[in-house]
């Protein structure tokens, strides 16, 4: 079996320290870096987020990653995004006003509605756990995703105030249900992954997700 080996980009935005610990759980060797070549040549990458779009994007192009994280995605490497990794995988972002993002999956980000379907206020932001079910349009499966091993109704845990609204229907692997409004909790488009919950935090499906990940 080759071993499961993942660089996790280090731009000093991402909870690298929960992720690294749920990757080594998986049984994998982990690498943490902010260099180009080293992410580069990595057999899978992950790039982890916590905190507002512009200032996640600002740092990247700041250390010069931005393109590399293009890169990767034009290799062909499998790069998963996590919470802002994720939301940072899109064109663009209304977070603070409109920031471009990677453009790796088309798309913009929006904030979660702040009323429910029925009229009734909700919290924002959307913390807890909450369960995954099939887009009404979009993946009719998960095989071969990053959610290969989860099944409809697992649940996993989030925290954030913005959600990802990708153009393509088919790009949305699944939803989760918040207020009545679906909100996109992973998504996917080639090698390019992304999950808008942390996995990291998400107890045995997290790790389930993560293993699936490896596997890529």
């Amino acid at each position: 079996m080759k071993p499961l080996e993942v660089t996790l980009i280090d731009y000093g935005m991402g909870n690298l320290l929960s992720v690294r610990r749920a990757m080594e759980h998986c049984g994998a060797t982990v690498t943490v870096t902010a260099e180009v070549d080293a992410i580069l040549t990595a057999p899978r990458v992950v790039l982890p987020g916590v905190g507002a779009f512009a200032d996640g994007m600002a740092e990247l192009r700041t250390l010069g990653l931005d393109a590399t994280v293009r890169q990767v995605a034009a290799k062909g490497t499998p790069l998963l995004g996590i919470c802002l990794g994720m939301q940072m995988l899109l064109d663009e972002s209304e977070e603070f006003g409109i920031t471009d993002g990677l453009g790796l999956i088309p798309g913009r980000v929006v904030p979660v509605p702040r009323i429910s379907t029925q009229g009734k206020p909700q919290r924002i932001p959307h913390i807890g756990w909450n369960e995954l079910v099939v887009p009404p349009q979009g993946c009719v499966d998960w095989v071969g995703t990053v959610l290969h091993e989860v099944r409809p109704n697992d649940a996993v845990y989030f925290v954030h105030s913005f959600m990802a609204c990708p153009s393509n229907p088919a790009h949305r692997i699944a939803d989760c249900l918040y207020g009545g409004h679906p909100i996109a909790a992973a998504i996917g488009k080639g090698n390019v992954f992304g999950c808008q919950f942390h996995p990291e935090k998400s107890g045995e499906i997290g790790l389930k997700v993560l293993m699936s990940f490896l596997s890529q």
